[in-house]
C-alpha cells in the first residue's frame, strides 16, 4: 500500500505541476469563473498529493489504520474533485455534478483521519482507538 501511495503522490504532484502550467497558457479564453475552478482543482491537487506522500511515509514508521483511511479518502477526493473538474473543462464530459463535492467531503474525510491517526498514536489511547 505504501508504495502505490508514494507514487500516487507523486505523480500527483508532478501532473499538477503540467496541469497548472497549462491553466496559465492553455486556458485565456476560457471565462474566469471557470478558470477559478480549474485553478481551485490544480491547487487541491497539489496539497493533497502532497499529503498523499506524507501519509505513505508515516506508514513507513508503522502501522495505522486512520493513516490508511487517510490515504484512499486523499485518492478518493483527487479522482473525484480534481478528476471531475478536468474532464468538464478539457474534455467536456458532463458527469454528475456531486461528484466534486463529494471529492471535497472525501478530502475532509482524509484530513479528519489523519487526525484520528494522531490521537491514537499514544499507547493507551491505541487500545480505545481500537476498541471503538
Amino acid at each position: 500500500m505504501i508504495k502505490w501511495m508514494m507514487g500516487l503522490g507523486a505523480l500527483g504532484g508532478g501532473s499538477a505541476v503540467a496541469l497548472g502550467a497549462y491553466g496559465a497558457h492553455g486556458l485565456e479564453g476560457m471565462p474566469a469563473p471557470l478558470q477559478l475552478a480549474y485553478q481551485s482543482a490544480v491547487q487541491y491537487q497539489f496539497y493533497h498529493s502532497l499529503a498523499l506522500l506524507l501519509v505513505a511515509l508515516f506508514l513507513r514508521f508503522g502501522f495505522s489504520r486512520w493513516l490508511r483511511v487517510a490515504g484512499l479518502a486523499f485518492v478518493a477526493g483527487l479522482l473525484l474533485f480534481s478528476g471531475s473538474i478536468y474532464l468538464r473543462l478539457l474534455l467536456g464530459v458532463e458527469l454528475p455534478r456531486l461528484l466534486t463535492p463529494a471529492g471535497g467531503v472525501a478530502f475532509m474525510v482524509g484530513w479528519a483521519a489523519v487526525a484520528l491517526a494522531a490521537w491514537c498514536q499514544s499507547a493507551t489511547k491505541e487500545t480505545e482507538c481500537r476498541s471503538s
